[in-house]
């Protein structure tokens, strides 16, 4: 499977049956040449303007089915989030 099939997919959640998201990127392991997680960004705050929550980073082995439309994950959402890295206007010196 490519990632360009794979990031069509949403990702829904066994657990409480609730919609993370859609695939927006892939963790990597270049030692090992495997995949490691898939990282899905968090919702928008206020249309987008005051940037995203936090991104959920999910394990490959949290992945339970892989449908022709959705992704299906059993993860404790809480134990998954991970602070996006925010860019500041200013850069300090």
């Amino acid at each position: 499977m490519r990632f360009s099939e794979l990031r069509c997919r949403e990702v829904v959640n066994i657990k409480d049956g609730c919609r993370v998201g859609g695939v927006a990127d892939l963790e990597l392991d270049l030692d090992e040449c495997r995949l490691e997680a898939l990282v899905v960004p968090g919702k928008c705050r206020f249309f987008g303007l005051l940037g995203r929550d936090h991104d959920f980073i999910i394990p490959l082995k949290c992945v339970v089915r892989v449908g022709p439309d959705i992704l299906l994950v059993d993860v404790d959402l809480s134990k998954v989030r991970e602070p996006c890295k925010r860019k500041s206007f200013f850069k300090k010196s």
